[in-house]
């Protein structure tokens, strides 16, 4: 599938190394101030070559609207944006054309579809995610209507781990980092690994504030399993912890209850989520993501005829991914939160009485 959500729906298109990717947004309300800067801002933030931590491939990723806003704000109808690759390498693909990358979709993709697309991954390439991040800034400006703010950062590289969190450091630091004091050391992590022509993983840590009480739709469409559904998708993203997250099977549940006073919850140990439903904390998630697979060491694998050979990945990848990887990760919050947010609008017959009784 190509599309994601209900009421706030977007479908990507593009490969790699295709003319261009794209997406196309629907459910939009009509009326939305639809900023142009901000969309590119946001674009800006997920760009590759920007620096010695991500790939080399320079993109702009400047992004064009083409249908669906008028005037500076939405029609209702759908946002169709289009972002054209300037900066492919496909020869550089050319010595893998019939072999399968270690890590990587090529040996899946070719098996279920009968044919893939090897310059850089094609369909099943990160490069896909640019559009997310368009569809997620869309999805932003809606959220910004209700104050409700999306904020993330690296937690974690190569086991080193945040010990404070701030996300204002996190905007203005070259990886995201959330800590300061150790920043310094993923940085070294993560330059080592690329000098050695390998990878490392890494974790994001992303958080909503100012949800209101009542998203999520029970029992098939949960707030927390739709944001599970939204960051799997997200290229080498391999766990998702929701809150407590994996700690909450070690501890005993009077440790791990959220007690509740006049004032409101004590504790948010569920992540902002109740039953699948916002509870009116935080929304906090963290999405783990493995070591980029392509890496320049040489490795043995198998060619499309099953034999057995050695190859060695030419091209230009990210050392992390999982830096890139958070600025996806706020847009697929954003993107879910949205649906939600419109979902949640007819749940109740007062709600459509204030639209249709006036």
């Amino acid at each position: 599938m190509n599309s994601f959500g209900i009421r706030f729906r977007f479908t990507t298109f593009g490969e790699s190394h295709g003319k261009a990717i794209g997406c196309v947004v629907d459910g939009v309300p009509a009326g939305l101030k639809i900023d142009e800067d901000f969309i590119q801002s946001e674009l800006d933030r997920r760009r590759p070559g920007k620096n010695r931590f991500a790939t080399a491939r320079k993109e702009e990723d400047r992004v064009e609207i083409l249908s669906g806003v008028f005037e500076g704000r939405a029609t209702g109808t759908p946002i169709a944006m289009v972002i054209f690759n300037k900066d492919q390498k496909s020869k550089d693909y050319s010595n893998i054309k019939d072999i399968f990358r270690p890590g990587h979709a090529d040996f899946t993709y070719f098996h279920k579809y009968g044919l893939r697309d090897y310059r850089g991954g094609g369909r099943s390439s990160a490069r896909e995610t640019a559009a997310r991040v368009a569809a997620g800034a869309i999805a932003k400006l809606l959220l910004r209507e209700f104050d409700i703010e999306i904020k993330a950062g690296i937690f974690e590289i190569d086991r080193i781990r945040a010990k404070r969190i701030d996300f204002e450091y996190a905007k203005n630091s070259e990886i995201f980092a959330l800590d300061r004091d150790i920043e310094k050391k993923q940085k070294e992590a993560i330059l080592n690994a690329k000098n050695e022509h390998d990878s490392v993983g890494g974790v994001v840590l992303v958080k909503a504030f100012n949800v209101p009480i009542g998203l999520g739709e029970p029992i098939y469409y949960k707030l927390d399993a739709m944001l599970s559904q939204a960051f799997m998708s997200i290229n080498a993203a391999k766990a998702v912890e929701i809150g407590n997250g994996c700690e909450s099977s070690r501890i005993k549940g009077s440790q791990n209850n959220d007690e509740i006073s006049k004032n409101g919850f004590l504790s948010n140990n569920s992540g902002g989520i109740l039953g699948g439903i916002s509870n009116g904390e935080p929304i906090e998630v963290k999405v783990y993501f493995k070591p980029t697979p392509s890496i320049f060491k040489k490795q043995k694998t198998i060619d499309m005829n099953s034999n057995e050979v050695e190859f060695e990945l030419k091209g230009r990848h990210d050392p992390c991914v999982a830096i890139r990887g958070s600025v996806v990760c706020e847009a697929m919050m954003a993107i879910v939160l949205s649906d939600m947010l419109l979902l949640n609008a007819t749940s109740k017959i007062e709600s459509l009485k204030k639209i249709y009784k006036n």
